[in-house]
């Protein structure tokens, strides 16, 4: 037998600045279940992360909730362990980038970059608020495109039409944080002579360490000629400060791969048996794979390598790359309910559901994975409940009944145990490729030819005939055994039903190997339901739950001093406050009256990516409703959803006049489309 592999895994950090929601969820559950798989093979492999817990964000964050930076990371860490545990995700390892091995570890890598000439410097021309003082990073800035006037774009690429651009470049700059108009400045900074690498990276990034379709888009990159990284911002920042530089922080992209290296280096000074050099050295024999999404691949396998290389660190063996995740078949929407937050989805359903659902659409490409919830609510029903719990439930109750609970020895059907048996190496080389729908669809058609043998032996019929007991018992049996196959290849994917069925099964903890074995004159725990099957409503609760909270948090803004006054042509508001309301045009799609009230027309609007349905007190003014069909009209977008006795109010209509017959809907000028914000 082989040596047992030393691995040391990663998932990319999450931001210490907000909430954990189930598209991040789809990375930490892949890597989990890759680990939990090395585990149960006996390999040691190590799993850690960390919040990324710098940058301007969190300290704008912080500020603005009147806390201290520390104090929000800390928050923000307890609430993000919690989702993790409970979605049954297993770290060695859960740490901050905000740390001392951290800080350690990043200056030990720089300076051993500056000392061996990979870092240049030079000064630098940005935006800098006036009013709060800082140097603007691209996406504090905000103003018209250069290439087709889009209003509101970001300062380094317009959502409109694509283009990307210097925030010099931008019309009309304003800062997203003050609202002030920015103004140049110069400063020092410091860069990361990226192209010195050049010749490695178009090695290493062809030598199987990239999934080939990520391979292909770094080599675009490559070809174009790789640029120096800039990897410092002047105060205020919240990070680490460059070593001998005051005022000048690393970038937070510099220090969060490191981040990775520290989390690691803080398990180690708690277990003695781990040593830090031995999995980083530069000729380490330890596997180190990184499992992240294909937004950050550029820092992860162009910057991350090259900075390793000239540090004198191993480079990764594998960096494992994933889609993005949608719902029902589009981007996630707060509007729709579908941006689920873990703690939404934890409150109302179980963790496995959704384990085993992203493992039954994982494969090894970069594919986006949706997330079908009428798919997801019958596919688990089918597959978990109908066919893995469905052999033990109903084999349990004759073996109890028969014979004290005790598993008769023999081999009922030599055919399915040598099909099990076939079937695991190949398995067990889908887990190992990630490739985790191919497992899935492989164990379900195991599960499927079980469930067709035993009714064909059909044990509850037999059991009513005379002299058929032991052959009902050999049936039951081989029938438990087949299940606890089952739960072996499963448990990477389902910790807790194996937990409970190694209970059931009265065995210790199973492992990859097990297997092979079979349980004869075995006795069993009494049988419990060990998976219940999902409930529609839950799901729709989960959605209206996301619904509600996700848009009342999103339409919540600042109201300046307490209260607004009363009288509401007397109150003041900040500019913040009314710069939150998100107006939009709107086609009006349908108008109908509202049976048993009065004043209410239901309006159907298209705003652009989606529909909502709006309830107007208009009706006086437009008897017949029907003719605002077709009309553009104006809406508040991100107003909190109102629940009222006809439905759910997603919005408001803009209106004027004194009432009655007098009322007349906004409409924007000519040439506006369905969706474009209004300034």
């Amino acid at each position: 037998m082989s040596e047992p592999r030393q691995i040391l895994v990663t998932s990319a950090l999450p931001y210490a600045n907000g909430s954990i929601h189930l598209g991040h969820m789809l990375e930490y559950i892949q890597t989990d279940m890759w680990v939990r798989f090395q585990k149960l093979r006996g390999n040691q492999c190590i799993y850690v992360c960390a919040d990324d817990a710098h940058g301007s964000a969190i300290m704008l964050r912080a500020e603005k909730e009147g806390i201290t930076p520390e104090q929000l990371i800390a928050n923000v860490q307890a609430e993000h362990s919690s989702d993790f545990a409970d979605f049954l995700v297993d770290f060695d390892n859960f740490h901050s980038t905000h740390c001392e091995e951290n800080r350690e570890l990043s200056s030990m890598i720089y300076t051993r970059l500056r000392d061996a000439g990979h870092i240049a410097t030079r000064s630098v021309t940005q935006y800098f608020d006036p009013e709060k003082g800082m140097f603007l990073a691209d996406r504090f800035i905000k103003g018209t495109c250069p290439k087709c006037a889009a209003e509101d774009q970001y300062g380094d690429n317009c959502e409109k039409c694509g283009a990307t651009y210097a925030p010099t470049e931008l019309k009309n700059p304003k800062s997203a944080i003050s609202g002030a108009t920015p103004v140049l400045r110069d400063s020092q900074h410091f860069f990361f002579k990226l192209p010195d690498f050049q010749a490695m990276l178009q090695q290493w990034t062809r030598s199987g360490t990239l999934q080939d379709a990520v391979a292909n888009k770094l080599a675009e990159w490559l070809d174009a000629g790789l640029q120096e990284w800039d990897i410092s911002r002047d105060a205020p920042y919240f990070g680490f400060e460059i070593p001998g530089e005051p005022g000048k922080y690393f970038y937070v992209w510099l220090d969060a791969p490191i981040g990775y290296m520290a989390s690691f280096k803080n398990l180690c000074a708690r277990r003695p048996e781990l040593d830090f050099d031995a999995f980083w050295k530069e000729d380490s024999k330890a596997e180190l794979y990184h499992f992240i999404g294909k937004d950050i691949v550029n820092f992860h396998a162009l910057f991350w390598p090259a900075m390793l290389e000239g540090s004198g660190f191993r480079k990764p063996t594998g960096i494992n790359v994933h889609g993005y995740l949608t719902v029902n078949g589009a981007k996630m929407s707060k509007s729709r309910g579908t941006f689920i937050k873990a703690r939404t989805y934890l409150d109302h359903l179980q963790p496995e559901y959704l384990r085993y659902y992203y493992a039954s659409k994982l494969g090894r490409g970069v594919d986006d994975l949706d997330l079908n919830l009428e798919d997801f609510v019958q596919k688990v029903n089918s597959d978990l409940v109908g066919k893995v719990v469905n052999i033990a439930s109903r084999c349990a109750g004759f073996i109890h009944k028969g014979n004290d609970g005790v598993m008769v020895a023999g081999d009922a059907a030599p055919e399915l145990t040598e099909a099990f048996l076939a079937a695991a190496p190949s398995i067990a080389e889908a887990y190992e490729g990630r490739d985790f729908g191919r497992a899935m669809r492989e164990i379900m058609a195991l599960a499927d030819r079980a469930n067709a043998w035993i009714a064909d032996k059909a044990p509850w019929s037999l059991a009513k005939q005379e002299g058929k007991q032991d052959e009902v018992q050999a049936i039951c049996a081989q029938g438990i055994n087949l299940f606890r196959q089952l739960v072996i290849f499963l448990k990477p994917v389902l910790p807790v039903l194996a937990a409970d069925a190694e209970a059931f099964l009265n065995v210790a903890p199973l492992s990859w190997n097990d297997h092979l074995l079979r349980l004869e004159n075995h006795k069993l725990n009494p049988f419990k339901a060990l998976m219940s099957r999902i409930e529609p409503a839950k799901v729709e609760a989960m959605v209206a739950a996301s619904k509600e909270d996700l848009l009342a948090a999103e339409a919540k803004a600042p109201a300046g001093n307490g209260e607004l006054a009363k009288d509401p042509l007397s109150a003041e508001i900040e500019f913040d406050t009314f710069a939150a309301v998100d107006l939009r045009v709107a086609l009006i799609v349908k108008a109908e009256s509202v049976e048993g009230a009065d004043k209410l027309l239901r309006l159907t609007l298209d705003i652009g990516d989606e529909q909502r349905n709006v309830f107007s007190g208009i009706k006086s003014a437009y008897p017949d409703p029907s003719k605002l069909e077709g009309r553009l009209t104006m809406m508040v977008a991100n107003l909190k959803p109102r629940k009222m006795r006809f439905g759910v109010s997603e919005g408001m209509v803009m209106a004027a006049g004194p009432g009655g017959e007098e009322i007349y809907l906004l409409s924007p000028d000519s040439g506006a489309k369905p969706g474009q914000r209004i300034k």
